[in-house]
């Protein structure tokens, strides 16, 4: 629904609402003015304004779920424009990107370390967006629910020192990714979707928190559940936003994440996939500064 429309909308609303009071209030002076001592018309007069009383509440309360209903199609429109701004400009710089790096090792006489050079970028470039285009995807699958998943037991210690080493190598040893992880760490749940949920945290943690901050994944029994996650020191969530964060397309409004690229469907896709594993996922505040998404399974 467009702006427009609901402006007509809520135009209408009010009128008949309006028109409702005026026509009571008529009722009421009509019939004082005329039937004042009949008993039966009284009784009768008594049973309309009950039932217009309870006609107009229920007129009422259905506006107001309309109103929260256009309020939350209106915000979501908002943020697809978004996202479809955001992704069109990073679909096309990798692409640009790659483009140049590949002309450039083609077209001129280069060293084999720079040729290696330009190539490992172009590899980098190819990667970042690969990982776009599988998250856009993972999010239509999950809006689908085409997304089941296959519980394993599997050693967590060695999968979070992988996505500790792969991201280490993309952000080139810029970020300093450390893991306080127990040793030897088992975990019953889907593999990739654990791998899904603490990449697009670490993705997160690099691109707001910055590459020269200090970024920590963690995991640890509790309870006989275990808790993991992923913790920066970057500027934080600000509190009314959190509850906000995990929806499709949501971007946290401050300048430090509108002068970054992004989607929007990260934490989307995090949030549906702990879900789906009957897990709990939350924002807390990270000692001294930034933020610290936790997940329960």
């Amino acid at each position: 629904m467009n702006r427009r429309t609901a402006l007509i909308f809520y135009i209408l609303s009010i009128y008949v609402v309006i028109q409702f009071v005026w026509w009571g209030i008529q009722l009421f002076d009509l019939n004082n003015q005329i039937y004042s001592e009949s008993e039966e018309v009284r009784q009768r007069f008594t049973m309309i304004v009950g039932e217009g009383a309870v006609f107009l509440l229920l007129l009422v309360v259905g506006i107001w779920q309309i109103h929260r209903s256009i309020r939350k199609d209106l915000n979501l429109s908002k943020r697809q424009k978004n996202f479809l701004l955001s992704v069109t400009h990073e679909l096309k710089t990798p692409l640009a990107a790659n483009k140049l790096y590949i002309q450039t090792v083609t077209k001129r006489n280069l060293s084999k370390e720079q040729s290696d050079e330009l190539l490992q970028k172009a590899i980098d470039e190819n990667t970042r967006l690969e990982q776009m285009i599988d998250n856009i995807l993972n999010a239509s699958r999950l809006e689908n629910r085409a997304l089941n998943p296959v519980m394993e037991d599997f050693d967590a210690t060695l999968l979070f020192q992988q996505i500790q080493t792969r991201f280490t190598a993309i952000s080139s040893g810029e970020s300093a990714i450390t893991l306080e992880i127990e040793e030897g760490m088992q975990m019953h749940a889907d593999r990739i979707m654990v791998e899904s949920i603490v990449g697009n945290l670490v993705e997160n943690a690099l691109k707001y928190a910055g590459r020269d901050k200090p970024i920590t994944i963690y995991a640890y029994s509790k309870d006989g559940q275990v808790v993991f996650g992923v913790k920066d020191q970057g500027p934080g969530i600000p509190k009314e936003q959190k509850a906000d964060i995990f929806k499709k397309f949501y971007r946290a409004q401050n300048e430090e994440t509108r002068s970054q690229k992004g989607t929007g469907l990260g934490l989307f896709i995090v949030s549906r996939l702990v879900f789906l594993q009957n897990g709990t996922v939350q924002c807390l505040d990270n000692d001294p500064q930034g933020a610290d998404f936790q997940i329960t399974l």
